[in-house]
């Protein structure tokens, strides 16, 4: 196995200092800066109800998270957990920033999870197809499945703590068993998005080392049977392409005893799980007992070019800090029912599905499929019936349950107490929408922003303590003290009314421990921008760059701003594309909006905006005006599109997200790249006669901020 403690990193240059290039005369905005003109939201307070019955609702227990007391602070959140050994010392700053959490303890992360309760809900596991009912599987008989499926890796796939293992698998309940059996083996899981294609899977296994694959044989996605198992034999020939062999495949059906694949299986390599646990009934396994520094699993980041990087996430410090924040800002109690509806095969899955629920003894549910399928009242219809009061999911799901269905959540008897949003920024438009429609009210939501690389949320309102603000993510977490830097290095202040780059300036237990295999790409990518010292051992010379655009409003809540590379330089102001975009969902007839740059001989780059229209509705000049009046009166002219195109749905990733890059790439006359992986790739060619015309114009390799405009990392 590859060393799980990252070697030292090579030299690298302090952060720059500004020496006066580019600074601006007091009140003028410097090209460091990203120019922002939101207007300051109103507070929407939470109901007293909730506050009554809130995990943090005591001032004093947040006073311990104030820096004098980091880290020692951080124990809160790991005394949540049962640990075999105590830990020594909470953090280990010698090896810059490689940070060690914990250091001395011993738990198991499955143990965890699984084997602390009994005869209570452990997961609820709801099938797309409507006609199927629920099934509930308890803990007690999570605990059987898990042990039978550990049992099953340690004797037939002959795994050990330490090994990769690569799982391809949907929402069924045997992704979460196979992960938790993985874990009571102290064996590091690598779990690929149900909807990546055989390829993407190859290529993570390949990094990772697996020589074991995990997979179903299919499922259900929008009403179709997908056949899965034919992207595993894409994936097995694509790792030995990268020159890792595969020794097995293991295969869950999705119907127990049924087979639903059509693709052949190859003898001595692929086996259904379910004739082999067989052999394995009825056994237990003790779980591994780890070092919290020993990994527990891989999350590769999505991006669409170069390599893959997989974010290693150690076992101590990442299930504490899951848990930690399950328990204070998901408000879960072991008597709530609650829903993610994120996927697993992303690390919100991870942490607020699977680990740090299941930590607090949380009933859980997990969907097979998509929430408009078969109307968008589906969501609403499955909070009724499992009684669902948490309720937590992304912006990008709440926009498409806006567009499809906006008038459903009144038609349906369900209350939520809480709700979350993840994933991206949120604008304030669809946030009302949110509290007033979907929660009616009644529910505290906290608006959080974080990534695959943190582990945990990083900033987000304490739900009984802090009022909602729309569009605003709210105050660090406990224990995170974040600060905002322009490109000279120079800090923005609150309430300026302008934007940096926002980084957080200490460790905390949830942050990953590198890049699987690259500790160099690791140290480059979070680190160098702003490192003060390099040859520091002191964790305040190393503030993590989270490559995120933010701004601090005086009252101490920060609004995101997207990724850095979504800012467009429009002669000479940095204009951030998430707040153009909100700008145009403040326009009633406008569902959806996506915000591109185009290159201009003059202003270097322009907007050109993409919207798609509520149901029903036809594509007017009057709407494109409305748009951009709207566009010039909330930011100003200088944002200003050069193009609108009203196009009847965006290209979109199989969770949802809008590919940017591609509507980037029809507007400069690029190539789109690859779109076999989109939800619906037939839109692309549709949006490009719209926007190019019939005859296709010639394809440009187009300037280096443009071809990676909109890349998910």
């Amino acid at each position: 196995m590859e060393s799980a403690v990252a070697t030292a990193p090579k030299r690298i240059k302090p952060a720059p200092k500004a020496k006066g290039k580019g600074k601006a005369k007091k009140g003028a905005l410097s090209e460091a800066q990203i120019a922002v003109h939101w207007k300051e939201e109103e507070y929407i307070r939470p109901p007293k109800s909730f506050f009554s019955q809130a995990n943090l609702k005591d001032p004093k227990f947040v006073k311990k998270f104030d820096e004098k007391n980091f880290p020692k602070c951080y124990e809160e959140y790991a005394n949540l957990l049962a640990w075999d050994h105590p830990w020594k010392h909470v953090l280990d700053t010698n090896h810059p920033p490689f940070w060690k959490w914990f250091v001395g303890g011993k738990l198991n992360a499955c143990y965890n999870c699984v084997d602390k309760y009994k005869n209570k809900a452990a997961l609820i596991f709801v099938p797309e197809p409507e006609n199927e009912t629920a099934t509930v599987i308890t803990y007690q008989e999570l605990y059987r499945r898990v042990n039978e499926t550990a049992a099953m890796l340690r004797g037939f796939a002959e795994l050990k703590a330490g090994d990769r293992v690569t799982i391809h698998m949907p929402m069924i309940p045997e992704l979460p068993i196979t992960m938790l059996a993985c874990a009571r083996l102290g064996v590091v899981h690598s779990v690929v998005f149900g909807g990546f294609s055989g390829e993407a899977c190859g290529l993570r296994a390949a990094d990772s080392g697996s020589r074991v694959l995990i997979y179903s044989d299919g499922y259900y996605r929008n009403g179709k049977w997908i056949d899965h198992k034919g992207a595993a034999d894409i994936a097995v020939a694509t790792a030995k392409k990268e020159g890792q062999d595969v020794d097995k495949v293991l295969i869950w059906k999705r119907y127990p005893g049924k087979r639903m694949t059509e693709v052949a299986m190859v003898s001595e390599r692929d086996y259904f799980v379910d004739e082999v646990l067989k052999d394995y009934q009825g056994q237990t396994v003790e779980p591994v007992s780890q070092d919290a520094e020993a990994p527990l699993f891989l999350m590769y980041t999505s991006g669409t070019t170069g390599k893959p990087k997989g974010c290693q996430h150690r076992t101590g410090g990442y299930l504490a800090y899951a848990a930690g924040t399950s328990k204070y800002y998901q408000d879960i109690h072991p008597t709530d029912v609650y829903w993610c509806m994120a996927d697993i095969g992303w690390i919100t899955g991870h942490s607020y599905i699977v680990y740090g629920p299941l930590a607090l003894a949380a009933t859980s549910v997990l969907y097979e499929g998509v929430p408009q399928f078969p109307d968008a009242g589906r969501p609403w219809r499955i909070a009724e019936r499992l009684d669902v009061n948490i309720f937590h999911t992304s912006p990008t799901a709440i926009r498409m349950l806006r567009k499809a269905g906006a008038e459903e959540p009144p038609k349906y008897n369900y209350r939520f107490k809480h709700m979350t949003t993840v994933g991206e920024p949120i604008e304030p438009e669809v946030f009302r929408w949110y509290h007033e429609v979907v929660g009616k009210r009644e529910a505290a939501i906290v608006d959080t922003w974080w990534q695959t690389e943190t582990g945990g949320f990083l900033c987000t309102t304490k739900p009984a303590l802090d009022p909602m603000k729309p569009g605003s993510a709210g105050p660090p977490a406990l224990g995170i003290y974040p600060i905002i830097w322009d490109e000279n290095g120079e800090e923005v202040p609150a309430g300026s009314g302008k934007a940096g780059n926002i980084c957080i300036r200490n460790p905390w237990p949830g942050i990953m421990q590198t890049i699987w295999g690259d500790p160099d790409r690791f140290v480059r990518q979070y680190y160098e921008k702003y490192c003060k010292n390099p040859k520091s051992k002191n964790w305040q010379d190393w503030p993590y760059y989270a490559a995120d655009g933010a701004m601090l409003a005086h009252d101490g809540y920060y609004r995101i701003l997207g990724r850095v590379d979504d800012v467009i330089n429009v002669a000479g102001h940095r204009l951030g594309t998430k707040e153009v975009e909100s700008a145009c969902l403040t326009v009633v007839e406008v569902a959806e909006a996506a915000v591109v740059p185009i290159v201009d001989e003059v202003k270097g780059r322009v907007p050109v905006v993409y919207v798609s229209l509520k149901p029903g509705l036809i594509a007017k000049k009057s709407i494109e005006d409305k748009i951009t009046a709207t566009i010039e009166t909330m930011i100003g002219k200088i944002a200003r599109p050069k193009m609108i195109h009203m196009v009847p749905d965006m290209p979109k990733t199989r969770s949802g997200k809008i590919m940017r890059r591609v509507l980037a790439a029809i507007s400069n006359h690029m190539d789109t790249g690859d779109i076999t992986t989109l939800a619906n790739p037939d839109i692309v060619e549709q949006i490009r006669e719209q926007v190019q015309g019939r005859a296709r114009g010639p394809i440009q390799e187009g300037p280096e901020d443009i071809k990676m405009f909109g890349e998910d990392r």
